[in-house]
């Protein structure tokens, strides 16, 4: 009877901790079974060993991470405003001087200065009020402005 019950228990004991890895393989991530692992093999080699499995869980600090701005000038904010005017479709960038009108150089409208006016704002991040958008009819005028606006003088 004896070897029964031992049997019995050591089947039982197996098969409850066959689910519960199964269980934790399911729910828990590898890293946290991984850590379980390694606690596990060094409880061997100490003699005052928990019988209760105790999950790591590896903790993310948040960390934040800060640059050096890099510092704007009139050449830097030049080739930015020239660049955005590039990549708009209904300029051709061979017509694209400073000194181009928008509108008599090269040939858009109203609505298309607006979207210039909007790729700028995007680009240098802050709002151009609309009487000043107005003012805005070259390259050299908007370089001009977001200069102005940064207070960088040259």
């Amino acid at each position: 009877l004896e070897f029964t019950v031992n049997t019995a228990r050591t089947l039982f004991t197996r098969a409850v901790l066959t689910v519960n890895s199964s269980v934790l393989r399911a729910t828990i991530s590898k890293s946290a079974l991984i850590g379980l692992q390694h606690q596990n093999t060094l409880s061997k080699f100490y003699h005052n060993r928990s019988k209760a499995p105790c999950i790591l869980v590896p903790i993310s600090i948040p960390k934040r991470f800060y640059s050096k701005a890099i510092p704007e000038s009139l050449e830097n904010i030049r080739d930015r405003v020239l660049l955005v005017l590039k990549l708009y479709d209904k300029i051709e960038p061979t017509k694209l001087s400073l000194e181009s009108h928008f509108i008599n150089d090269l040939g858009l409208d109203s609505l298309d200065h607006v979207e210039v006016i909007m790729a700028i704002e995007d680009e240098f991040g802050f709002e151009i009020p609309d009487g000043d958008a107005e003012k805005l009819v070259k390259p050299a005028d908007i370089v001009r402005y977001v200069a102005d606006r940064e207070d960088i003088y040259e």
